[in-house]
């Protein structure tokens, strides 16, 4: 355990003491007065719609040892320990590098346009099996959360962090930050294309993951991925997985049914308990990864075996009357549409029908991806479409033009009209994929109709 004290935070994040101790260890950080914890550093953090600073009392009177602010104006009572800083992110950021400096552990980091929390979980179950892990919790991907992450550092043996971003450059900072010995980019697809123009700039900012890893480090990458597959970089070990391309780790002889997918590896039979292709890839990644630090093959199978999808992520609910509803309502984009449309395609059930709603961030391309996501639609044999939001409808109308019946085809602006249609609709053995960007609270909808199936 290599706790930091007030003198190292000083020297670091360039900060001033108003009051207090340098000799004060510090074990937790906060951002959030709400869970503070008593001898935590709470640091003060200035968001569109809040200020962290003007709730720096009510952490001290809540059991904070130390805060840090960024607005001098803003101190009006001097008591426990208080640091001055010009930007209380950019300490953030600099006091996670050096605590980050303090470890020999291997540290993984995850990029991609899909699939980057489900890989990282993956990776985390299968390390778990010989390490001391600590992860990313939830999504918390960005320029604060992966300082936070890297702060949390007690006696963990090796560190998995998930890297967001929605510009360029922003990759780059977080591994800086992060220093990585292993760098995996899932794939390069839609996500961001409003803000960064071309599948091309996606790439260049994924490839930001490299800017700060270390010598003679590792980049995993999936072969299958028409732009990933052309990587040529002679200066770094690359370690590729696939599916249709022979890799150094390819998926064979692969089968699905509604709760499992299997596949040979070597000649090893690996199963894991959730479907699709999606999270086949993922758990190559987790393989070469384990493999690299040293796992058994057995223990790397067995912790496969016992992986379980996240909540809201492709979650697959039982209710009466034989209903399942597959909750993938936590964020979207043209690749994981698609991807989950073919999901519910194949999974068995009497009829299968889609409920999507917008997918956010895409700029220009908004009218043009929804397009592309209703000719799927059309072509894949879905009995019933439901459509919720702003952008959704040009999904319904290209359904309906590559075939979808209208009378097939439902679109609503707010989820409540969609909840009142949809229970009324509903019938036994229906199987509902309920799919879109995390803001469309879509979420609620799931909610709503699993409390209805339940009362009826």
């Amino acid at each position: 355990m290599k706790n930091l004290t007030i003198a190292d935070i000083l020297k670091y994040a360039k900060g001033t003491l108003i009051c207090g101790d340098e000799n004060l260890e510090i074990t937790n950080y906060s951002k959030d007065t709400r869970n503070i914890n008593k001898g935590d550093l709470y640091i003060a953090i200035k968001g569109k719609n809040f200020d962290g600073n003007k709730f720096y009392e009510e952490a001290l009177d809540k059991g904070a040892a130390a805060v840090i602010v960024d607005d001098e104006n803003c101190i009006k009572t001097k008591k426990n320990t208080i640091i001055l800083v010009k930007d209380s992110v950019k300490a953030l950021q600099d006091i996670a590098m050096y605590k980050r400096s303090l470890y020999n552990i291997p540290v993984v980091a995850i990029t991609g346009s899909v699939g980057k929390t489900s890989t990282k979980d993956m990776i985390a179950e299968v390390l778990t099996k010989k390490y001391k892990v600590l992860k990313t919790a939830g999504n918390e991907n960005n320029e604060i959360g992966l300082p936070f992450t890297i702060l949390k550092l007690q006696e963990e043996e090796v560190l998995v962090l998930e890297m967001g971003m929605n510009h360029l450059k922003e990759i780059s900072l977080l591994s800086k930050i992060a220093k990585p010995d292993i760098a995996v980019i899932t794939n390069i697809g839609t996500a961001h294309i409003g803000n960064l123009g071309s599948k091309e700039n996606i790439l260049k900012a994924k490839l930001e993951i490299l800017d700060g890893i270390k010598e003679r480090g590792i980049l995993i990458i999936n072969n299958d991925d028409e732009m990933l597959n052309k990587i040529k970089l002679n200066n770094l070990e690359t370690i590729k997985i696939g599916i249709n391309n022979k890799s150094d780790y390819t998926a064979e002889n692969i089968k699905y049914d509604n709760n499992k997918s299997t596949y040979y590896l070597n000649n090893k039979k690996i199963t894991i308990n959730v479907f699709g292709n999606a999270f086949i890839y993922n758990s190559l990644i987790a393989y070469a990864i384990a493999k690299k630090l040293n796992i058994e093959d057995n223990l790397i199978i067995e912790a496969l075996k016992e992986y379980k999808s996240a909540k809201n992520r492709l979650e697959v609910i039982k209710t009466k009357k034989n209903i399942t509803l597959i909750n993938d309502a936590y964020n979207a984009n043209l690749e994981s549409m698609i991807f989950s449309l073919n999901f519910l395609k194949n999974y068995k059930g009497k009829r299968k029908i889609a409920v999507l709603g917008d997918i956010l961030e895409l700029g220009e391309f908004s009218k043009k991806i929804h397009y592309l996501i209703g000719e799927n639609v059309g072509k894949l044999n879905i009995d019933k479409l439901i459509c919720v939001g702003n952008y959704s409808k040009y999904i319904a109308f290209s359904s309906i033009d590559e075939g979808l019946k209208e009378n097939d085809v439902a679109y609503f602006e707010n989820i409540n009209d969609a909840f009142n249609f949809l229970k009324e609709e509903i019938k036994e053995e229906d199987v509902i994929l309920f799919k879109a960007s995390n803001r469309m609270k879509l979420i609620d909808l799931v909610n709503n109709i699993q409390e209805y199936i339940s009362n009826n």
